[in-house]
C-alpha cells in the first residue's frame, strides 16, 4: 500500500462524522488505486480451528489487526464466508452512508442482538471488504485502543502525535504519522472528541483547539477536555476505482 497523505486519509475515512450535529463531509475519495492492499498473510481462527456452529466464537474473538483482520474477517472474506463464520442470523445487510450522498453496501455483524461492527464492502456483490467500522466498545487493537479509550491511554500508546482541531467535519481525527503507531498509518483511523462537561468547564481550552489545523498532542489545552475515542475505522483493502 502506497503511503497516503494526511489529506487523502481524511478523504478515505468517509465517516459521515455526523456526531455532535456537525455537517456531513462533502469531500469524495481521490485514491484511484484498483488493487487491494497486500498485508502480511494472516491465518484466521476459522482456517485452523475445528468446525463449530457459526457465531460461536464471535463473543470471544475481538482480534483487531489493521490491514489484516477484524475478528474472523480478513481482506478476502466474502459475504457468504461472513455468514459461514458468524451465522446468517447474526448479519443484517444495509446501505452505509459515506457522505456527500454516497452509499456503499454494508453488513452489520451482531451477536445476541448486539451490533459488534459493520463491514463496508468494496462492491455491490459483497465479494471483499473495504473496511470495518461502528465497533462495539469491546473491540480494541492490541495496544488497548477502541471506542471510549481516554486521552491518557492514547498518549501512552501513541507517544507524541497530532490531532485535527475541533469544530469542523474532520475535527478530532488523529494523525498516526510519526507516532508510535506509525505502522498503522493508512490502515487505522481514529477520532476523539471532548465531553460536553469538559467543554463547559474549560471553554477557553476548547476555543483554543478549534479549527482546521493540526494540534500537537502535547498542547496543554487538550489535557483539559476529557477526550475519548468516538470513531474507529479499520481498513482491510484499498478502495477500488
Amino acid at each position: 500500500m502506497n503511503r497516503p497523505t494526511i489529506a487523502s486519509l481524511l478523504l478515505l475515512t468517509l465517516l459521515g462524522l455526523g456526531a455532535c450535529n456537525r455537517p456531513e463531509a462533502t469531500l469524495t475519495p481521490t485514491d484511484s488505486s484498483s488493487e487491494a492492499a497486500s498485508p502480511t498473510t494472516v491465518t484466521t481462527p476459522a482456517e485452523t480451528a475445528p468446525a463449530v456452529a457459526p457465531g460461536t466464537r464471535v463473543a470471544q474473538d475481538h482480534i483487531l489487526v489493521p490491514g489484516q483482520q477484524v475478528g474472523q474477517v480478513t481482506a478476502s472474506t466474502s459475504r457468504q464466508q461472513l455468514a459461514d463464520l458468524y451465522g446468517e442470523a447474526n448479519l443484517q445487510d444495509t446501505e452505509v452512508h459515506m457522505g456527500e450522498g454516497f452509499m456503499e453496501p454494508g453488513t452489520v455483524v451482531s451477536i445476541d442482538n448486539q451490533p459488534q461492527f459493520t463491514v463496508v464492502w468494496l462492491d455491490a456483490s459483497r465479494s471483499r471488504p473495504l473496511m470495518a467500522r461502528a465497533f462495539a466498545p469491546d473491540w480494541q487493537i492490541s495496544e488497548g485502543i477502541g471506542i471510549g479509550t481516554p486521552y491518557a491511554t492514547l498518549q501512552q500508546a501513541l507517544g507524541n502525535f497530532q490531532i485535527y482541531g475541533f469544530g469542523w467535519d474532520y475535527g478530532g481525527t488523529l494523525s498516526l504519522e510519526g507516532s508510535q503507531l506509525d505502522l498503522y498509518y493508512g490502515l487505522l483511523l481514529l477520532r476523539a472528541e471532548p465531553s460536553q462537561a469538559s467543554i463547559d468547564a474549560h471553554p477557553d481550552a476548547f476555543q483554543a483547539t478549534l479549527g482546521d489545523r493540526l494540534i500537537p498532542s502535547t498542547d496543554p489545552n487538550l489535557a483539559q477536555l476529557d477526550l475519548r475515542v468516538t470513531d474507529m475505522v479499520v481498513y482491510l483493502n484499498e478502495p477500488m476505482e
